[in-house]
């Protein structure tokens, strides 16, 4: 079974997926990303890999026969991939070269613009969850691509509320964001150029930090070449430091935010950001969302940004001065 079912109390469509539910977990002394696997190239440095167990089609199967007057059902099209970092089983992000990190980013734009030719397909999702606390079932380094045939809640709303700055304003707001969080400093954990990291205002997480595009880009497609390679080199410093907060590899959900693609126009308002989601308070004790964060969608962070901040530039400098 594999459809798309209508909420219809938050106006939002749920991926029905239950071919997911045999995809395997890591064989034992087998990889499907490694070389030599027959899954993948023998030589590559990044790769682009269909889902063997999609949530999205882009030839679906009609949706179980269900459908009322009240609950619609909908064709679960779409696409799922995956993109392999490295050939390297273990390797981590932060152990591979800036340069090498770059080829990803490539990679990232090249994918966003082939799904973007489909014009079934309304929003392109690139995203990493990375160790056991967050799902993960194949160690090896990769990320996915969920193309949608929807715009997501939380898309939609991020667009309301951008539309509604812009309209009142004539400025983006994540620009103003942006300019405000660097006018009062104490949550900023690096800038360069190109790009700041910091921990937002509003933070849900205590140390879901969001890289925010200095420049107003859309999506990724958009970024000069030096904006690509200073990307990548953020992305590498950003899980280092996550990395070097406790001396562990940190686990996270990496959510990148891009426009909406095949829709209304939303170039003025909209802005390219990346917001992680790491799910760890401390060193030894995980944040679970709990009835309030799932139920009501009303967060509680149990830490002060300010404070988290200051732990997260000292992880930076002992990432960057290794």
């Amino acid at each position: 079974m594999a459809e798309l079912r209508y909420h219809p109390f938050i106006k939002d469509w749920v991926m029905i997926a239950s071919n997911r539910q045999g995809r395997p977990q890591m064989p034992e002394n087998w990889c499907p990303f490694c070389p030599g696997s027959g899954k993948v190239p023998d030589d590559f440095q990044v790769f682009a890999y269909d889902n063997d167990f999609p949530a999205l089609s882009q030839n679906p199967s009609a949706p179980d026969d269900v459908a009322t007057d009240l609950f619609k059902t909908a064709d679960s099209y779409g696409k799922c991939e995956v993109i392999l970092y490295s050939p390297n089983h273990t390797v981590t992000l932060p152990e591979l070269t800036n340069e090498h990190v770059a080829k990803l980013v490539d990679l990232w734009a090249e994918r966003f613009e082939a799904l973007s030719a489909d014009e079934k397909i309304k929003y392109i999702f690139i995203f990493e969850n990375r160790g056991e606390m967050v799902g993960v079932t194949m160690p090896h380094p990769h990320g996915q691509i969920y193309g949608y045939s929807f715009i997501p809640k939380k898309i939609e709303l991020e667009c309301e509320a951008a539309k509604e700055h812009y309209e009142s304003t004539h400025h983006c707001l994540f620009c103003d964001f942006t300019e405000e969080e660097k006018r009062v400093g104490d949550r900023i954990i690096f800038q360069n150029e190109y790009f700041t990291v910091l921990l937002p205002f509003f933070c849900e997480y205590p140390y879901g930090v969001y890289i925010m595009a200095n420049r107003h880009v859309g999506n990724i497609t958009e970024f000069t070449e030096e904006e690509r390679f200073s990307l990548a080199k953020t992305l590498r410093e950003t899980v280092g430091m996550l990395d070097s907060l406790f001396g562990f590899k940190f686990p996270y959900m990496m959510c990148m935010h891009n426009a909406p693609v095949n829709g209304a126009d939303t170039s003025d308002y909209y802005h390219f950001h990346i917001e992680f989601f790491p799910p760890m308070r401390s060193s030894d004790k995980q944040k679970f969302n709990a009835s309030s964060e799932t139920g009501a969608w009303a967060y509680c962070n149990p830490t002060a940004p300010e404070e988290k901040a200051v732990e997260l530039r000292e992880a930076y400098n002992r990432f960057i001065q290794k």
